[in-house]
């Protein structure tokens, strides 16, 4: 691990010498040579699905594993959507003259060496890795086991092409060592690792954040939940209510509690089951709720689980007010959405709510790299410092001080 490291630190200094046009002609090979092998792509995943049947991974996972055409079509077009990107590094981001006559600059660079460690979707392989390579950092990636076949086969097609461009391979690779004893290694590598990114479930990010020495940006579970105001527009609500639960129930960004006003529950409670019922949700839900409604009760630790299933659970709530505790109480700091015209309540609503993305009238599935306009994204931090939400190239730079001076001494 330590040699494989060395070598990783060692080829990031080999992306200084890139320029911005060269790294962007290489990123557009990348997506080139991803269309040019999907047949390879689509072969290797069937292993990782055939795996995946065997061993009984929910539909979901399953839904998350999956690569078709379509979708590696879909990773190529990330990949040239990240090469469109502004040059994140060299710029300037604000400069001044002091007292002293020192003329003071201070510059977007690298961050160095990231270690992303990430389950089930093969995509994130091509994402972090192109996201990675345009704003100069090296990625060791440390992707689920079951993607095994996937992530191996995405990443040699990747590393062909840095080695067809006389570039050192090691900028983008799999950690040598997958298992756990590996992840232990890998986190507390400070002398070669300058960031780790954990993105999964509750139990890695814990493990992750307790025992690395490396910095962490963390990728923390999508505690999401969508507040239907009393002044909303029902019909508005129920759609984006059923997008953030239905369209992908698998993905960190989808809604796990639907917060109801006291006052409007009655007549919106039975048009919403009627409308889950049609794609099968499962609902859950408080006293209240169930007062109205015939569904299983939602008990605190339902509100404090991510499903990542098609389970949702429902809680009337005492206005604006009681939606907000509610969030406080189990939100994660992930996505947060009111469905209101009241443009008093939306505000009290955005200022309140201690999340990476709160949203008015919309739904909490578009928390995305790509919906945000960032091509695609190493994963959607929760943390408060360095980056927060979706983490672009942006979140993958850091800055220093350039000073030039004339002779002066203090």
């Amino acid at each position: 691990m330590e040699q494989f490291l060395s070598e990783a630190k060692s080829a990031s200094r080999v992306l200084g010498s890139l320029s911005g046009k060269e790294k962007n002609r290489i990123l557009k090979e990348m997506a080139e040579a991803l269309r040019e092998n999907r047949a390879t792509l689509v072969s290797e995943n069937a292993k990782d699905m055939a795996d995946g049947k065997k061993n009984n991974l929910s539909s979901a996972l399953m839904d998350r594993l999956f690569l078709d055409e379509g979708r590696i079509d879909a990773m190529a077009v990330a990949i040239e959507e990240i090469s469109a990107l502004k040059e994140p590094v060299g710029r300037v981001l604000d400069g001044w003259v002091t007292e002293d006559d020192l003329k003071i600059e201070k510059v977007s660079i690298p961050i160095g060496v990231i270690g992303i460690i990430y389950e089930s979707r093969p995509n994130v392989t091509s994402d972090t890795a192109a996201l990675c390579f345009k704003s100069s950092n090296v990625c060791v990636l440390k992707g689920g086991k079951e993607a095994e076949y996937s992530n191996k086969a995405i990443a040699e097609i990747l590393k062909n092409v840095l080695i067809k461009n006389d570039l050192p391979a090691s900028l983008i690779s799999l950690i040598p060592d997958s298992s756990r004893e590996g992840v232990a290694k890998l986190i507390k590598m400070d002398k070669y690792v300058d960031l780790i990114i954990p993105r999964g479930g509750a139990g890695l990010i814990k493990y992750v954040s307790e025992n690395a020495t490396v910095s962490v940006v963390k990728h923390d579970k999508g505690q999401c939940h969508t507040y239907i105001d009393k002044d909303a527009k029902i019909d508005d609500a129920i759609a984006i209510a059923i997008n953030a639960k239905v369209q992908r129930p698998g993905v960190c960004n989808a809604m796990e509690t639907l917060l109801v006003d006291v006052s409007i529950a009655k007549d919106t409670l039975p048009m919403l089951k009627e409308a889950f019922d049609k794609v099968h949700t499962v609902l859950k839900g408080c006293a209240n709720t169930q007062n109205i409604i015939q569904i299983p009760h939602a008990s605190d630790e339902d509100y404090d689980t991510e499903y990542l299933a098609n389970i949702l659970n429902i809680k009337v709530v005492d206005g604006v007010n009681g939606a907000i505790e509610h969030i406080i109480r189990f939100g994660s700091g992930h996505s947060e959405a009111i469905i209101t015209q009241n443009i008093t309540t939306a505000e009290e609503f955005l200022n309140s709510i201690d999340a990476a993305a709160v949203y008015v009238n919309a739904s909490t599935r578009f928390t995305d790299g790509g919906a945000f306009g960032f091509g695609a994204e190493v994963g959607i931090s929760t943390n408060k410092l360095h980056a927060r939400g979706p983490m672009g190239i942006e979140g993958l730079t850091t800055y220093k001080f350039k000073i030039y001076g004339k002779g002066q001494i203090r």
